[in-house]
């Protein structure tokens, strides 16, 4: 696989493993009604908004998983470090947030270490 993707096999595979912790918070965050600090979806009733968050996920998905098997690899790369990093400085921001249910060492064992790997990984593709 080396070469095939322009990418080193341990860079590929950091990625992966960070894009499985990005898949394993989503599915934290449905338990934990994530979508109760979000401002549209908070004024909904739960069951609405709970089918709403878990749908976008569906073309969320898709596109990444698209990018990902394109000519846009190494940019969605980017986008997806960068995203993973500016999501666990968000989470920490909100961890004093009344509705937040993320405040346990399970959740946060996804959230934090995304964005550090994330930060490595970036830096890694700029060097």
């Amino acid at each position: 696989m080396k070469g095939r993707m322009d990418m080193p096999d341990f860079l590929l595979v950091l990625f992966l493993f960070n894009l499985s912790l990005f898949l394993l918070h989503e599915m934290d965050a449905i338990r934990r009604s994530e979508w109760k600090l979000f401002m549209v979806l908070k004024v909904m009733e739960d069951e609405k908004a709970y089918k709403c968050f878990t749908f976008v996920h569906l073309p969320l998905y898709t596109v990444i998983l698209a990018l990902l098997f394109s000519s846009y690899q190494t940019i969605t790369f980017w986008v997806l470090d960068i995203f993973f990093i500016i999501h666990a400085v968000l989470h920490l921001f909100f961890e004093k947030h009344s509705r937040n249910e993320f405040k346990n060492s399970f959740s946060r064992s996804f959230i934090y270490p995304m964005g550090i790997i994330g930060a490595i990984h970036l830096l890694a593709l700029i060097l």
